[in-house]
């Protein structure tokens, strides 16, 4: 049998099973998966949080030590561009 099949009889099972009992709507609960669903969900928010914060530190990090650094590249370029204007003739 494949699964296709399987599936469907077990979907058969299931809805006979609850057709016997008498549906209660105070006892439906999200019960302990839900929990852990949000739970890990709560977990994986705070590390990609966390991870966030420090990635947006090292680029604007990064930012300020090039802020710093372009004039004195700038200087350095100006410097090395035109060594001996005369031999360029």
């Amino acid at each position: 049998m494949t699964f296709v099949t399987h599936a469907a009889q077990l979907t058969t099972l299931l809805a006979e099973a609850a057709e016997k009992e008498p549906f209660d709507p105070n006892k439906v609960t999200p019960g302990v998966g839900g929990f852990l669903v949000v739970a890990l969900l709560a977990i994986a928010l705070f590390f990609l949080g966390f991870d966030m914060v420090r990635r947006l530190r090292r680029a604007k990090y990064r930012a300020e030590i090039q802020e710093a650094a372009a004039p004195v590249s700038d200087e350095a370029d100006a410097g090395e561009a035109d060594p001996r204007p005369e031999a360029q003739q």
